[in-house]
């Protein structure tokens, strides 16, 4: 039989760039680990961060991540919506460029993440605040 489990998680404030939370996501839902089979799907509940999967082996990855979105979406750039500081608008391009959630398959308690992959905040402003996931778990339990 199947069943549900949704928890909200809430980030500690990161700086600007992109952060590894995987350990942030995995301690906040602890029943994961008596998932046979599932499905987790976070969301964040901002427009001006986002999340991704990519490579968590290597700390150039996240600097360069963080790099390249700042030049796609520069600060400098004659933006017409500028009422929340000049970092609001780039910050809304960066996260339609990413996304406001990933989903990941769960297997006998893990998450099937490839060995090389972690889950990513993208903080896109320069002073964001704390963050709130939602994380809904789908799947079939051990008893």
């Amino acid at each position: 039989m199947s069943e549900w489990n949704q928890t909200e998680i809430v980030l500690p404030e990161f700086r600007r760039g992109c952060h590894l939370i995987t350990s942030h996501v995995l301690d906040a839902i602890p029943h994961l680990r008596k998932c046979r089979v599932g499905l987790l799907h976070v969301f964040i509940q901002h427009t001006s961060a986002s999340l991704t999967i990519n490579e968590n082996a290597d700390p150039d990855v996240p600097r360069d991540l963080g790099m390249a979105l700042d030049r796609l979406a520069p600060e400098s750039w004659p933006w017409q919506h500028t009422c929340e500081g000049p970092d609001d608008m780039p910050a809304h391009v960066k996260s339609a460029l990413t996304s406001t959630s990933v989903s990941i398959p769960v297997s006998n308690g893990r998450l099937l993440t490839g060995i090389w992959q972690g889950i990513y905040l993208c903080e896109h402003r320069n002073r964001g605040g704390r963050r709130r996931l939602i994380a809904t778990l789908q799947g079939e339990f051990e008893n």
